[in-house]
């Protein structure tokens, strides 16, 4: 058994205090409990799914590397979720060993319940502290990540520009493969971003509406449009962002260039409708400010989900 180096200036007091700490916190998220988030998973296949519904097609192996989990008990998570219908997977092209793995539309609506109820959870815990004390919590939560797991990855350059001929056609044409792929929307959808794009093609206000294409590469990767609503309330639309250009920080900045362009624009606030399974998009609208309003069950585009109202106020 191998021996972990440790600094002569670690003292046994801060060591007590971090495994102090470890042992309450796990406490309070309940993370010693046989499930989490009162759902069918452990935490060790929670984290599985989640890692999958924030990274497109990881492999096993890569899985695995990431969450320090035991080869075999990795198998026979990835199994399970592959009887269950929640993951797809394909062999590695460069190692056929080897497979790559996605969630399924079914996949991604169990991550969905997941994120509500955790959300609703950690919701309840903020709920008795005092708005100071939040923020204290939050800030030193964010310096504990940060001084334990610094970003290091590379990030690749894009741009964004403003719609041109042609951005439009990309635009309906993208969602309604992407959301057909990853979440078995049917052609319902397209109709309806089409719908959407060819009214601000119509109607477009160039002070007070834009439209905004990121490019990777040269290649149009995402898009955002900030129409009106009212003279005081703008809303945002169609944010999508192509899978190879996930992670690079592009959706952020689409909402937050339409965000700068509201406030030039004078509008007072900003609303948007998404969907609960939407939850890479739903963290980009919390993380820039803005919040959840209202939610609605509905059946669109051949399936259940959960319409939600996010709303931000300038």
């Amino acid at each position: 058994m191998s021996q972990i180096e440790v600094s002569s200036s670690v003292t046994d007091g801060q060591i007590a205090a971090v495994r102090a700490f470890n042992r309450a916190y796990t406490r309070q998220i309940g993370a010693l409990d046989q499930h989490i988030h009162n759902s069918p998973y452990s935490l060790s296949e929670a984290r599985v799914i989640y890692e999958l519904a924030h990274r497109d097609e990881l492999s096993a192996k890569e899985i695995g590397s990431e969450l320090g989990l035991d080869a075999g008990y990795l198998s026979r998570i990835v199994q399970n979720f592959e009887e269950a219908g929640l993951i797809s997977r394909r062999p590695l092209a460069s190692d056929r060993r080897q497979y790559q793995l996605s969630l399924t539309a079914k996949g991604r609506q169990a991550f969905a319940r997941l994120d509500r109820n955790s959300q609703q959870e950690v919701a309840a815990m903020l709920s008795v502290l005092s708005a100071d004390d939040r923020s204290r919590l939050t800030a030193a939560m964010a310096t504990i990540e940060q001084l334990l797991a610094p970003s290091s990855r590379p990030r690749a350059p894009f741009l964004l520009r403003s719609h041109r001929v042609g951005d439009i056609g990309w635009v309906i044409s993208r969602h309604g493969a992407i959301y057909a792929q990853e979440y078995g929307w049917d052609i319902g959808f397209e109709a309806l971003v089409a719908e959407i794009a060819g009214q601000f093609i119509k109607s477009h206000d160039p002070g007070r509406e834009h439209c905004w294409i990121a490019e990777l590469a040269g290649e149009p990767v995402g898009s955002i449009f900030l129409v009106k609503s009212t003279d005081e309330v703008a809303k945002l639309r169609l944010l999508l962002v192509e899978e190879k250009a996930r992670g690079l920080g592009v959706g952020r900045a689409l909402v937050e260039q339409c965000i700068r362009f509201a406030r030039e624009a004078r509008y007072r606030k900003i609303t948007l409708w998404t969907q609960s399974i939407l939850v890479a998009a739903r963290g980009i609208y919390q993380g820039c400010g803005f919040h959840r309003v209202a939610e609605e069950r509905h059946h669109s585009f051949g399936v259940d989900l959960v319409g939600e109202t996010w709303e931000m106020k300038l």
